[in-house]
């Protein structure tokens, strides 16, 4: 197993020693001699952890429980892509409907192909995403070219995209645009974290990465609403 120290980012062996059902014993890092995963003990406190952009929970989530030996990769990989392209397409139709502040709505029709239309964008628009973090991760990180790093490469960019599951809410209430883009701001500045704690690369580089690569995807995803929308 290829698991982490939380603290350091050291490699160790194992996590914790169990006893009994119930009854573990956290191991200490050989690096740093902090308990190598405190969250063993206290998930509770990962999702806030998560929240505030810690490096460890980071650490936790990419290297001790989403584990090549343990979780099946190439699953999660396509649920987390196809997640990550749908909350893209109903993040346009918030925006194109908050936009046209349409009086009448529209028939089925028209929601089937403004759908479809939207879907077909939004692949595109990630597709030009990913591509830059493909050669971000060549030229400019400290990341290999093989396949299997960069597929954790690119787990590591959808896992750290989760904020954008908070869109499900204005399916109930009604919220301004401005949170949309707020939404934005934290899974850009979550990607950041994440690609920091996976290739170690420097922060300016992360950095500069990240934000070619949103802005690419949003010229390409505006222009392509533009040429079809007029």
């Amino acid at each position: 197993m290829d698991y982490r120290c939380v603290k350091c980012g050291f490699r160790i062996k194992t996590l914790f020693v169990q006893y009994s059902p119930g009854n573990i014993r956290l191991m200490k890092c050989e690096n740093c001699r902090a308990v190598a995963d405190e969250y063993i003990e206290c998930e509770i406190i990962l999702l806030i952890d998560l929240i505030l952009h810690k490096p460890q929970a980071y650490r936790h989530l990419l290297y001790n429980v989403i584990n090549r030996e343990t979780v099946n990769l190439e699953g999660l990989l396509w649920k987390s892509t196809i997640g990550f392209i749908l909350l893209d397409a109903y993040r346009s139709l918030l925006l194109r409907r908050s936009n046209e502040e349409q009086s009448s709505p529209m028939n089925f029709s028209s929601l089937v192909w403004l759908c479809r239309k939207m879907l077909k964008d939004v692949v595109f628009g990630n597709i030009m995403f990913l591509c830059v973090f493909l050669l971000a991760s060549r030229f400019c990180l400290n990341t290999s070219a093989g396949v299997s790093r960069f597929k954790d490469f690119l787990l590591a960019i959808l896992i750290s995209s989760y904020f954008k599951i908070f869109l499900v809410a204005m399916m109930i209430w009604r919220f301004p645009s401005s949170v949309i883009f707020i939404i934005d701001l934290l899974v850009l500045s979550s990607n950041i974290v994440a690609l920091k704690v996976i290739t170690k690369s420097a922060m300016n580089k992360i950095v500069g990465a990240c934000f070619v690569a949103h802005a690419v995807k949003f010229f390409v995803i505006q222009g392509l609403k533009l040429t079809s929308f007029r």
